[in-house]
């Protein structure tokens, strides 16, 4: 499952609550979630359906479209995290459609705006990173094929540094939920 998948199962878990008649189970985490993001995230849902179903008949520019729908459409006002997770997810698998086709530069243009919605270490930055690396393997196949060695090298080397950049990201997500080692107890004599 996609991690668009995750994220959006866990707000249709909390999909009971709203603004207008909060529950106690709702209350109880302290926070109540908004229908208009619910909203956000099922239409996200939604998309990324569209696109799967576009994908499996093989149709890449109907599945970019489905996601460039989503990408431009409007958002919930405010600064929910999960809007900023879920665009980023969706520009990192429209940079794998565009490379896929061998549109790189556009596919390096999706990854920057992704980047923008996930400026701190996350498992979603790590991703439009490990993205990066994958668009740039596939550009220096590419040049490759077309016998332009040089520039076929430095991609190789952008995909390394991005699959580097990804690992480090992920190990710092990783890092941040493990409890650091305590001091450990000398054993009695």
């Amino acid at each position: 499952m996609r991690a668009l998948g995750w994220l959006l199962l866990l707000a249709l878990a909390l999909g009971g609550c709203s603004r207008q008649e909060p529950r106690d189970d709702c209350q109880s985490s302290g926070r109540v979630v908004d229908p208009v993001l619910l909203a956000f995230l099922s239409r996200a849902r939604s998309a990324h359906h569209l696109a799967d179903q576009y994908e499996a008949k093989s149709d890449r520019p109907a599945a970019l479209r489905a996601l460039e729908g989503l990408v431009s459409g409007g958002v919930p006002p405010g600064t929910a995290p999960e809007v900023d997770e879920v665009l980023a997810d969706t520009r990192a698998r429209m940079a794998d459609l565009m490379s896929e086709a061998g549109r790189f530069d556009q596919a390096d243009a999706q990854i920057s705006q992704g980047l923008e919605h996930a400026k701190t270490a996350t498992y979603f930055r790590g991703h439009l990173f490990e993205v990066r690396g994958l668009v740039e393997e596939r550009r220096e196949k590419a040049l490759r094929g077309k016998g332009r060695g040089q520039e076929a090298d430095q991609a190789h080397d952008r995909s390394l540094d991005a699959y580097e950049a990804a690992m480090k990201i992920q190990a710092e997500v990783i890092g941040s939920a493990v409890p650091a080692p305590g001091p450990s107890a000398a054993p009695h004599p």
